[in-house]
C-alpha cells in the first residue's frame, strides 16, 4: 500500500518524562489522548501554514529581568546567600536592615 493510501504512519518522538505525564493528564482532563492532541496540534499548523500560535520572545520590564539574573546568580552560586535557621531570624535581620530594631 503507498503511503498515500495508508490509514495511518508512525510517529515517534523523545520527551522528558515528567513532561509527557502532566501532558497525558491535561489532554485527559480535556478528553483526549497525547496522540489525539499531537495530531491536533500539527493540524492545525498545517491549516495554517505555521505555528498554531505567536512564537515572540517575552519582553520583560527592566526590574524583572533584573529579579531574574539575580535567581540566576543565585542559582550558580556567583553570589552568596544567608540561611537562616528559622522565620524568627529572618524577619529579626530584616527588621535591623530597616532600622526598626
Amino acid at each position: 500500500m503507498s503511503a498515500a493510501g495508508a490509514k495511518s504512519a508512525n510517529f515517534n518522538m523523545r520527551m522528558d518524562p515528567q513532561t509527557k505525564s502532566s501532558a497525558e493528564s491535561l489532554f485527559r482532563e480535556l478528553g483526549m489522548t497525547l496522540p489525539q492532541a499531537v495530531n491536533m496540534f500539527i493540524a492545525r499548523a498545517l491549516s495554517v501554514g505555521g505555528m498554531p500560535f505567536d512564537m515572540k520572545m517575552p519582553r520583560y520590564n527592566r526590574e524583572t529581568e533584573e529579579a531574574m539574573q539575580e535567581a540566576i546568580d543565585i542559582g550558580s552560586g556567583k553570589v552568596k546567600t544567608r540561611i537562616y535557621n528559622s522565620a524568627d531570624e529572618l524577619f529579626d535581620e530584616m527588621d535591623k536592615e530597616s532600622g526598626n530594631s
